[in-house]
């Protein structure tokens, strides 16, 4: 007769079965010596230049004919000594032509798994999957997997993540999706013109090289300096508006789902229980149209982003969503700081303000770009009240909130009392919001 546990002991030491990915993955592969020579090219240009002008017809079709082959090579090798497995307990992945390494991923640190496609892979029928691991900075990704099958792994592992068997895993599948919020291409555009960033980055663009061909007379200097500003332009206008194009919010019992993208399309999952911030930004240009702007502070991930925009009640009502039993406090219930704040930072002072409610700790700053951080109570780490001499000379501190996303949150120019009271008050409910906390989970099995 078999011991209690030894049947469970013996299925888990069984081999995985190792898969492999998409055969297309060695074409994107076969680059990387490609690129080390257009990288050392772009080095050295003059040196480059110069070799390039020795190179007879012959010389040129002889190095073709050795890299192309090469080049398709490591591309095959790479891609057949990668193998991924899923365990009962980890996701691993065996990687390296000479120097191999193997990733263990246990699959109760996964805070989120992406599914991104590049406008190549799209047409390939492709698809990366992201996943963000606690104490982690660098996402692990497996790239590429067919797009049925990137799915089909993405729901397995969330399953296993929550606690299904191993045997019933393949059966969960692919969570249900309630829609929330689809943001429309018209307001996105009008969004990214009303941004003063965008015309800040522009201007600088469009000023600031003729004013050094004017001092320099440098064409080197000029595209230096204007090639950089040109694609800072670029990326705060058009490029915004192609990587948030029709932004979709779904809601799942694995996390809040976040479609978007024109070109590339990624599909992200706001992991339950893993927000620690909620940012609520409404831009001087924006206010007349009602609308906001919601940003993210996820512990373990790279998701910073929730609504692109949408009018203010849309947006709480989806902040309701990811902070459940959370109400956004009103402006009007914001407290400012005295006035003798203004002593320390004139006019801008007027900016700030917090609120203490039962499950939130609120506190606002900026005048031209209002932001309205939110932290619930049972994400705060640690709570620190700093007095400088000027501020102690006119009985002001600031209260700093860290959060487990290693982000601060600050409630500014307070009375020194009230800042000594809020310190605390806030250690408190910390610790009882933490201890009343819902656990950290994908999905109820």
């Amino acid at each position: 007769m078999t011991a209690p546990g030894v049947d469970d002991a013996v299925r888990a030491k069984e081999p995985a079965t190792e898969r492999r990915l998409h055969p297309v993955t060695p074409l994107r592969r076969a680059w990387a010596p490609v690129a080390v020579v257009i990288g050392w090219a772009m080095h050295d240009p003059g040196q480059a230049q110069q070799q390039m002008t020795r190179l007879t017809t012959t010389t040129l079709l002889v190095a073709l004919a050795v890299l192309v082959p090469a080049a398709s090579l490591y591309g095959f090798l790479t891609w057949w000594f990668t193998h991924f497995a899923v365990t009962e307990t980890e996701l691993r992945i065996r990687t390296g032509l000479l120097f191999r390494r193997t990733a263990h991923i246990r699959l109760e640190r996964i805070q989120a798994v992406d599914v991104t496609q590049p406008l190549l892979a799209r047409v390939a029928g492709v698809a990366k999957l992201k996943l963000d691991v606690v104490g982690t900075d660098k996402k692990d990704e497996l790239s590429f997997l067919g797009e049925r099958e990137a799915r089909e792994l993405r729901a397995e592992l969330l399953a296993r993540a929550a606690g299904f068997a191993p045997e019933t895993a393949h059966e969960v599948g692919e969570a249900p999706v309630r829609e929330l919020l689809r943001t429309p291409a018209r307001d996105l555009a009008i969004s990214v013109l009303l941004t003063g960033a965008t015309w800040c980055s522009l201007a600088a663009a469009l000023v600031v090289p003729p004013l050094l061909w004017l001092a320099t007379h440098s064409v080197w200097t000029v595209l230096a300096t204007g090639v950089p500003l040109l694609g800072a332009a670029g990326a705060s206008s058009a490029g915004r508006f192609v990587g948030e194009y029709d932004w979709t919010v779904g809601e799942s019992p694995d996390g809040l789902r976040i479609d978007h993208g024109l070109l590339d399309r990624t599909h992200e999952t706001v992991p339950p229980g893993r927000v620690q911030t909620v940012r609520i930004v409404e831009p001087l240009l924006w206010r007349r149209r009602g609308w906001v702007r919601v940003e993210l502070d996820v512990a373990g991930s790279s998701n910073s982003v929730l609504v692109p925009v949408a009018p203010r009640a849309v947006a709480e009502s989806v902040v309701a969503r990811v902070l459940p039993g959370v109400t956004v406090p009103p402006a009007e219930a914001l407290s400012r700081p005295p006035g003798r704040a203004g002593r320390c930072l004139p006019v801008w002072w007027r900016g700030y303000g917090i609120a203490v409610t039962d499950t939130v700790f609120a506190a606002r700053h900026g005048l031209l770009r209002r932001s309205l951080a939110l932290v619930p109570h049972a994400k705060v780490q640690s709570v620190r009240l700093a007095q400088g001499p000027w501020k102690r000379l006119w009985r002001l501190a600031d209260v700093h909130v860290d959060t487990g996303a290693d982000k601060t949150v600050t409630a500014r120019l307070r009375d020194a009392r009230e800042a000594a009271e809020l310190l605390r008050g806030q250690a408190e409910r910390s610790r009882t919001g933490r201890r009343d906390a819902r656990p950290d989970r994908w999905m109820a099995p």
